[in-house]
């Protein structure tokens, strides 16, 4: 009977036939020899295998990515550190975006729609999935990096504050009236996985993900990275679509009334408007040397978006829970702005009363929050305690 075992390679081979008598392979312990009984060091073929596993993926992405992509090795970090045995450092990163508080928190966060009566709309986790899904399938279509396109999807939104773009605006507009400063989600977003996380150590992730997550928006410069552009197009994509199909299913819009023209170039239906977009921009990326969208995909994206500000996010349904919303966030940030040594300790900046470090403290402490655990905050200062249970 033969076994198998993974070759330092990474690949299956074979090895010796277990022995006719006793049944012990050759990788087993213990194994025979001489006349003695010897140890063989499971772990010492596990170390070669590792030894092996960077320069395997060097190998196999000149091989396999377009000479544009992002390559893996050397990863550059904020403070150096050794690269794992058997992940890559974009998929360190990945896995270190997706084990932080800041990326579970998202799961409690809006998207669009301010406490929706259903199971189904769109929440800021659920965008960031499907924005960091289908970016892996545009890089995949063009041989860039899917590993980096993947940690930057899922880093991109960490930083945006509760109740969606109205929360963004209104946080903003507090900073500014009272420190002059701007909030802009992608700028937390960088400063979560580099200050906020791990008791204030931050994830030290690579440079590539760093740069992907703050230049993500359209506000922001365009990223360094072919990967990093695709995550910053595909956002558009994904909230553009998927915001159309919430607000239908939430009765504040009706299919018919979507402009005619987009929907004749992009398809009647989110999917094969989603399917439309991504194969124009792989069709016209992949001679380009650039992401780029098409002469008719890319206005007519615009136009829906354009749409969507007009009837959605601006419109009136939305606009009712404005006024809500920004009496929340602004109680929320007069009182803590007033009395900083009630926000939590752990806070980057520790007790800092001086006015950048209540600002940064501040902003911190809002922006973190879920949509629930800054309405309960608003309640327990506004209702008596007795009565607020």
């Amino acid at each position: 009977m033969r076994t198998l075992r993974r070759s330092t390679r990474g690949r299956i081979g074979r090895i010796d036939s277990r022995d006719a008598k006793t049944g012990i392979g050759a990788a087993e312990l213990p194994a025979l020899a001489g006349g003695r009984i010897e140890r063989v060091s499971v772990a010492r073929e596990q170390d070669s295998v590792a030894s092996r596993f960077a320069e395997r993926i060097r190998e196999e992405e000149e091989l396999r990515l377009s000479p544009l992509a992002a390559r893996s090795y050397p990863a550059v970090r904020v403070r150096p550190e050794e690269d794992c045995a058997l992940r890559t450092p974009f998929q360190r990163d990945r896995d270190r975006i997706v084990h932080c508080k800041a990326f579970r928190r998202l799961t409690h966060k809006t998207q669009v729609f301010v406490a929706p009566r259903g199971d189904h709309y769109r929440t800021r986790l659920t965008h960031t999935l499907e924005v960091t899904t289908i970016s892996r399938t545009v890089a995949r279509a063009l041989a860039l990096n899917e590993d980096l396109v993947e940690a930057i999807g899922l880093g991109h939104d960490l930083g945006h504050p509760p109740f969606g773009h109205i929360g963004e605006e209104v946080l903003d507009s507090c900073l500014k009236e009272r420190f002059g400063e701007d909030f802009r989600h992608y700028e937390q977003s960088l400063r979560i996985v580099d200050e906020l996380e791990r008791d204030g150590m931050g994830l030290n992730l690579t440079e590539p993900v760093r740069d992907g997550i703050v230049r993500h928006s359209s506000r922001a410069p365009l990223p360094e990275t072919l990967e990093g552009r695709i995550v910053r197009v595909i956002d558009r994509v994904a909230y553009i679509n998927h915001d159309i199909d919430d607000a239908v299913r939430a009765g504040l819009l009706r299919e018919e009334e979507l402009p005619r023209e987009p929907i004749e170039v992009l398809g009647s239906s989110g999917s094969a408007r989603i399917d439309s977009l991504v194969h124009d921009m792989v069709e016209h990326s992949a001679t380009a040397g650039d992401i780029v969208q098409g002469p008719r995909a890319g206005p007519a994206m615009a136009a829906l978006r354009d749409f969507m500000f007009e009837h959605v996010y601006l419109g009136p349904a939305v606009r009712a829970e404005h006024a809500k919303i920004s009496s929340v966030i602004r109680r929320l940030f007069e009182h803590y702005v007033e009395h900083p040594e009630q926000l939590p300790r752990d806070l980057a900046g520790g007790d800092g009363t001086a006015a950048e470090d209540v600002a940064s403290r501040v902003t911190d402490y809002l922006a973190g929050m879920t949509d629930r655990y800054c309405i309960r905050r608003y309640t327990e200062l506004q209702v008596p305690q007795a009565f607020a249970r």
